[in-house]
């Protein structure tokens, strides 16, 4: 099968990204972050989670950064929600679209949401059936389908169960997460093909980490497939707190260097995604974990010198 011609890419930098920034990272650094990658031509921008702040302080401000940001026409805000309770006060901040997370590895699930993953499935059935009701659009996220930190190799069955449960309860779009990177590009087109069996191919999504530098490679995989959205992270921030290791999403501006140097269209600009990555990465204080990102700002600096 050709490639796609167009890819949408899903930033998740301001949610999966900074969530667990050990430093509380200000309001209005959020604001402007969520707010320039809008800018940059990213067609949706995942704005935060309605998580219980003492479990993810990093989130506790989301509702203040949804009533602060200038919202882009066209551009999707979506936020994670994890029972009723998140989809109450997503709906008091007037969001369009809200995204509910499973696993497809039991031991993850009761690690990350203390609960078996029949269990997450019943808990988000009410969730996503009164967002629909309320005109928003839902989302569903699969965790570990490449590997899990306590079981290892994942069947690819399980994740295509997980997936159809998500489909079935009225998700759009189901992301598929290689949460601690361990995939490799072979495996990743099996997984695919196994979910598509269940779910369509274009309602599928991927989210990929890049902990093994096969991110990429898996994700082209993928697109091979017919896959036409991908997850990623500005400047590859990110990580997760129950894998050890595991690096952030793939970085947003080494996807589109990627996707426009094969003749994908996005509607993002990589150049504006790059000077984003190097901005909030001199915020927080880290290195830039965009490989084009850096070599890009190096290029920056030898014209500015030259």
């Amino acid at each position: 099968m050709a490639f796609p011609e167009r890819v949408r890419i899903v930033e998740m930098g301001p949610r999966d990204g900074l969530q667990n920034e050990k430093a509380v990272v200000p309001t209005d650094v959020k604001v402007a972050l969520v707010e320039r990658l809008a800018d940059s031509g990213l067609p949706a921008v995942e704005a935060g989670a309605f998580v219980s702040p003492r479990w993810v302080p990093q989130m506790a401000d989301t509702a203040e950064v949804l009533a602060r940001i200038r919202r882009r026409p066209g551009t999707m805000y979506p936020v994670l929600v994890p029972n009723e309770k998140g989809l109450e006060a997503a709906l008091a901040a007037g969001v369009e679209e809200v995204a509910v997370f499973g696993a497809a590895s039991e031991s993850f699930s009761r690690k990350n949401i203390n609960c078996s993953i029949a269990e997450s499935l019943d808990r988000f059935r009410p969730v996503a059936a009164r967002a629909r009701e309320a005109g928003l659009r839902v989302r569903g996220y699969v965790s570990c389908v490449l590997g899990c930190p306590y079981e290892g190799e994942v069947d690819p069955a399980r994740v295509a169960e997980v997936a159809g449960a998500l489909a079935g309860m009225g998700c759009y779009e189901v992301s598929l997460g290689d949460t601690i990177g361990v995939g490799t590009p072979a495996k990743a087109r099996a997984m695919v093909q196994a979910v598509s069996a269940t779910v369509p191919v274009d309602r599928l999504a991927l989210h990929f980490h890049d902990t093994y530098g096969q991110a990429l490679a898996n994700i082209l995989a993928c697109l091979e497939l017919g896959v036409a959205v991908v997850d990623s992270s500005v400047a590859g921030l990110g990580g997760c707190p129950y894998a050890k290791g595991a690096s952030g999403n793939v970085a947003t501006e080494d996807v589109l260097y990627m996707l426009h140097g094969m003749g994908i269209a996005t509607g993002a600009d990589l150049d504006a995604v790059a000077a984003i990555g190097s901005w909030i990465s001199a915020k927080l204080g880290r290195e830039n974990g965009s490989r084009v990102g850096r070599a890009l700002a190096a290029r920056d600096v030898a014209a500015t010198a030259g």
